[in-house]
Formats: structure tokens, C-alpha cells, sequence
């Protein structure tokens, strides 16, 4: 299959790099097929059936962004002038999820916890938990989940794919929460598809600001979260569990300017709870919701790298009970 996989890429025309995070014995082979294309090659993300170790491939990303994209910036010529972490974005917010979530040396986490990030070209889950099954008798189906794990929805931009998102959630789904009528939102998304920029500057577009948040959060979560469904076999019924049970999580906390800024962002992260129309959806049932106000957390995820006890006080003490704008910490 990898093979297959390298062969397609090679006639494909795409040159970029391409990580390559498979068996070994094919790796000459696809070296050889993948000779035009810049190949880095790293440890395979399934050493031993049905184990995962994503680690190093996640390295690899990570070192073609900053080694090739960044270039585009000019970021590797200001990279000259740091003396510590050069990390992308999405990698930060990671790492700031972790930090939260387990802690550090000096102190304790706030244990398993999801983070959701709604940005302008895509909307980000992040989840640190083991998804273990929960439901009685549940049998877990498919490859293990990564305890860290972060899903992309490049559908579900608030202004790249703003106008996706009323198409995923339905029109008149976004009218209603919006509290507009369904003939004005066609105009409004057309004007965010011309200025991805634009911010909203009436109720009008606040409204509806706040609708594709509500939509992009709760489609994106519930990919994220696994579910379980009944199957029947010869010896009755049972549960069988896709993907990471999230139902038992404690937290669930907001990123981003869509939350930073939202005037009402526990409305928002409440789309990311279960829901009793969606049963077999395994998403977080009664959890502490939180905002990062200050949109720190990505901050802190660069500084845990070097100082870990320093930017997990600071994180803790910048995240706020949504709507009530408290202090973790003094």
C-alpha cells in the first residue's frame, strides 16, 4: 500500500516534501520512486501492530514547516536573532494542551481536557486523553488513538470556508441562530469571501460571527469524538467504539480570536457537548468550560519548552470560567 501510495505521488506532478513514516524494508524502494520530490524519512507510526508512535513523524511535519514554510515569512532570517523555540502555531497550542493537562515538574494539571481553537481558515480540536471505552462492554474498533491528539477541519474556517460552514450546518440553521432573516446571510458570507480580513462592525455581522462559531465548534467536535454504535452478532447485540471516548472529560477550553473576542463564548463551547439528538456521539457531557481571553495558551505551549513551571502559572492564571471572567489562581 505504501508503495502504491509512493507511485501515486511520484506521477502525480506535486512536488513538495513528503514524509515517509512506513515499514522500513519498502522505505529504498519509495526513496528511489520519490527521487524528484525532497523525501525525509523517520520512524514508522506503527512499529508493532496495532501501536501507535506518531512522535516522530509529528517531528518530521514540524521541521518541514519551519525549514520550508516559515521561508515565505522571512521567519527563518528573523530565526536568526532567537536564542531558543522556533515552533509553528498549531504545534504551540499543542503543546499548551499538554502542559495543562498533565503539568509540570512543580505542579499539577488539570488532567484529560480538550481545547478548541475556531480560527479563520480552519477549526482545531485538540484533545489530551486516552479515549478509553466507557460504555459498558464497549469493544474499541479500528487503530488506537494518540493520547495527544489534534484533528484540522480545513472546512471550517470562520472566513476562508465561512461560507462551507452555512453549508455544513445548513442556511436556515444559521438564520435561526443568527436571529436574522435566511435572505440576509447570502450577502453577508459573500462579503467575508471577498475580505477574508473583514471583522465584524454591526449586530448583524456579530450575529452571524457568532453563529459560524457555534456551527464550526459543534460539526468539529463531533468529528473529533468518537462514537458507539450497536452491532449485532451471533451472540446478540454489542457496542463497538470508534475513536476516543470523550463523554468523562472535566474541561474543555476555548481558543482563538473567534472566543477571545465572542461576547458570549460559553454559548459557543456549549456546541461542543453531548447532545441527546446524538446518543452514539461520545463528546464531553458535563465538563468546566474555559476561555482564553487573552490568547495566551499558544504562548505558553513555546514557553513550556524552556520554562514549563512559568508558563503553566501563567496559563492557569490567564484562563477565565466562561462567562465569568475569574482567575484560576492568584
Amino acid at each position: 500500500m505504501i508503495l502504491h501510495n509512493a507511485r501515486a505521488l511520484a506521477t502525480s506532478g506535486v512536488r513538495c516534501p513528503i514524509v515517509y513514516a512506513g515499514n522500513r524494508a519498502a522505505a529504498d524502494e519509495a526513496a528511489s520512486l520519490l527521487a524528484a520530490s525532497t523525501l525525509i524519512t523517520t520512524d514508522n507510526v506503527m512499529p508493532e501492530f496495532n501501536v501507535l508512535d506518531v512522535e516522530p513523524a509529528r517531528a518530521a511535519i514540524r521541521s518541514v514547516f519551519i525549514d520550508r514554510i516559515v521561508h515565505a515569512k522571512g521567519i527563518d532570517r528573523a530565526s536568526a536573532e532567537f536564542d531558543r523555540v522556533l515552533m509553528p502555531t498549531p504545534a504551540a497550542v499543542m503543546e499548551g494542551a499538554r502542559l495543562i493537562a498533565d503539568g509540570c515538574a512543580s505542579a499539577g494539571g488539570l488532567g484529560e481536557l480538550m481545547v478548541i481553537d475556531p480560527g479563520g481558515a480552519t477549526t482545531d480540536v485538540h484533545s489530551v486523553a486516552s479515549g478509553e471505552p466507557l460504555t459498558p462492554g464497549a469493544i474499541p474498533r479500528g487503530l488506537p488513538e494518540p493520547r495527544v491528539k489534534r484533528s484540522v477541519e480545513g472546512d471550517l474556517g470562520m472566513r476562508h470556508n465561512a461560507a462551507t460552514i452555512v453549508d455544513a450546518a445548513g442556511p436556515d440553521t444559521i438564520a435561526r441562530d443568527a436571529g436574522l432573516p435566511p435572505q440576509r446571510i447570502a450577502p453577508l458570507i459573500d462579503r467575508y469571501t471577498r475580505d477574508v480580513e473583514h471583522l465584524p462592525g454591526n449586530a448583524d455581522e456579530h450575529a452571524l460571527d457568532q453563529a459560524l462559531a457555534r456551527a464550526a465548534v459543534r460539526i468539529a467536535v463531533a468529528r473529533h469524538c468518537g462514537h458507539v454504535e450497536t452491532v449485532y452478532t451471533v451472540n446478540g447485540p454489542a457496542a463497538v467504539q470508534q475513536g476516543k471516548d470523550l463523554s468523562a472529560l472535566k474541561t474543555v477550553i476555548g481558543t482563538g480570536g473567534a472566543l477571545a473576542h465572542s461576547p458570549d463564548p460559553r454559548a459557543v463551547l456549549r456546541m461542543a457537548l453531548a447532545d441527546p439528538a446524538a446518543p452514539q456521539s461520545l463528546r464531553p457531557r458535563a465538563p468546566r468550560l474555559l476561555v482564553d481571553r487573552d490568547y495566551l495558551l499558544y504562548a505558553c505551549g513555546l514557553l513550556s519548552a524552556v520554562e514549563p513551571e512559568a508558563a503553566l502559572e501563567l496559563v492557569l492564571k490567564h484562563l477565565k470560567e466562561a462567562p465569568n471572567e475569574r482567575p484560576l489562581i492568584a
